[in-house]
């Protein structure tokens, strides 16, 4: 496992998502093209039913020798030829000619990379709904929690946190749909031989491809050439652009966690220790686990990168990189869902402190609204020059904003004391907000 643990891994439930990531399963997925390929080519005459139905029949890894598959690698130096060499001994002698005909090895390897991929993306999928349906509550029950709104750091305008949920849902939506959207692309079978053109195999080749993708459930590669190596990078992409939300999500928390925000916490559990050191320690586990995951899981598109160009019809250094980083990508956004799909469920939400936060500047994050109420007495222009001289007076000479609009000739002209303090209330200027975290939550339960 190259992904990156702590304590807090142990703890949580991956609902069979590791077992993808097992030696067995790459091997059992190994078998299962091969069983695919033996059937599909039987189904068009290439090899007899009798022997395909007895290679499908030993295609389970219960059914071979594993350690002398591993003594075979040692010996060989090949990573796979040895799997194949355990099969044969595990078919009839007959049926054992029959194994692995007509293609080669990355056919098999890609394939069933492929393979494992598309299962370990449905279960993906049931996290990623998990945790929309828990974002989707978050937003309807704060649809209108008042926080402040942040641009560079710095306050900007009120908002709500059903608001900054909402902008997460839409993202995740979006993940989802491109996910589901790529599968045609990416879940693809290659059965075409050394560079793809069914040299030895011809027409009857294609079909065959096409009858292993019916079995796999997977799609045929229009031309598989191994040197087509983007739909896998795309794979990564897809993974790495869901990873960059839920990233997100546990920056916000990581951050407003902190004592001098206090917006938000992880949930706490009686007795867990959050250092070694320091006994007062309540650490963000959950968010650090993403952060760092999700980080490692950028760099590995990056080697993807630059290895897809490589020349030729096939190139076995692109090919190292991709095995390992589909891998690796697998085992960092595991790490990923497991720990978002927890923190969206037990999230606790800090509506008081959020209410001060907002308030720390005396109305001066109602600035934009107190301009807007001026543009048609004064025009745009001139409406913001004058809210800029209060409010850099205000923030410059440590005065309250509300004293500096009432000794304001103008502001005075306009408005009245009631009307200042109305116009100083960040709960009075929240736009669509509250609108917006609802809709996401409907869109969200309208899902199937």
């Amino acid at each position: 496992m190259r992904a990156l643990y702590d304590s807090k891994s142990k703890t949580l439930d991956d609902r069979g998502l590791k077992t993808w990531l097992s030696q067995q399963a790459r091997v059992q997925s190994w078998l299962d093209v091969e069983a695919a390929l033996a059937l599909a080519q039987a189904e068009h005459g290439v090899i007899p039913a009798s022997a395909a139905e007895n290679i499908a029949a030993n295609c389970r890894v219960e059914r071979i020798d594993l350690l002398e598959m591993d003594r075979l690698l040692r010996e060989i130096g090949h990573g796979f030829v040895p799997v194949l060499k355990v099969l044969v001994k595990a078919c009839d002698s007959e049926s054992g000619k029959y194994v692995h005909y007509g293609v080669t090895t990355q056919n098999i390897q890609q394939t069933a990379q492929l393979y494992l991929a598309k299962q370990f993306d449905a279960q993906i999928q049931t996290f990623l709904r998990d945790i929309l349906h828990n974002l989707a509550a978050m937003a309807r029950a704060h649809h209108d929690t008042l926080m402040a709104g942040r641009t560079h750091g710095k306050h900007a305008l009120p908002i709500t946190w059903g608001y900054k949920v909402a902008v997460w849902i839409e993202e995740l939506l979006s993940a989802q749909e491109r996910m589901r959207e790529a599968e045609k692309r990416i879940f693809t079978v290659m059965m075409g031989g050394a560079v793809g053109a069914f040299h030895a195999t011809g027409e009857t080749g294609r079909k065959v491809q096409e009858s292993v993708a019916r079995r796999l459930g997977m799609h045929s590669m229009a031309i598989p050439s191994r040197n087509s190596r983007v739909y896998r990078m795309e794979y990564i992409s897809n993974l790495c652009l869901l990873a960059t939300t839920l990233h997100k999500i546990a920056e916000e928390v990581y951050q407003t966690s902190g004592e001098e925000f206090g917006e938000v916490s992880e949930a706490f559990t009686k007795g867990t220790v959050g250092s070694s050191t320091m006994p007062q320690k309540v650490n963000p586990k959950l968010a650090k686990g993403i952060i760092g995951n999700a980080q490692k899981l950028y760099s590995v598109l990056t080697s993807c990168l630059y290895v897809t160009s490589r020349p030729f019809e096939a190139d076995s250094s692109a090919y190292f990189i991709f095995d390992a980083n589909i891998q690796e990508s697998m085992e960092c956004i595991t790490e990923i869902v497991m720990r978002a799909e927890e923190l969206t469920r037990t999230l606790v939400i800090h509506r008081e402190r959020m209410q001060q936060n907002a308030q720390l500047t005396h109305g001066l994050i109602n600035s934009e609204k107190i301009m807007m109420q001026l543009v048609e007495k004064l025009g745009k222009d001139a409406a913001h020059e004058r809210v800029y001289q209060l409010a850099m007076r205000s923030t410059h000479e440590s005065l309250p904003y509300a004293d500096v609009l009432r000794q304001d000739n103008v502001i005075r002209e306009h408005f009245s004391d009631e009307e200042i303090a109305a116009l100083l209330d960040p709960a009075h200027y929240l736009g669509l907000c509250s609108q917006i975290a609802r809709e996401a939550a409907d869109r969200v339960d309208a899902l199937k």
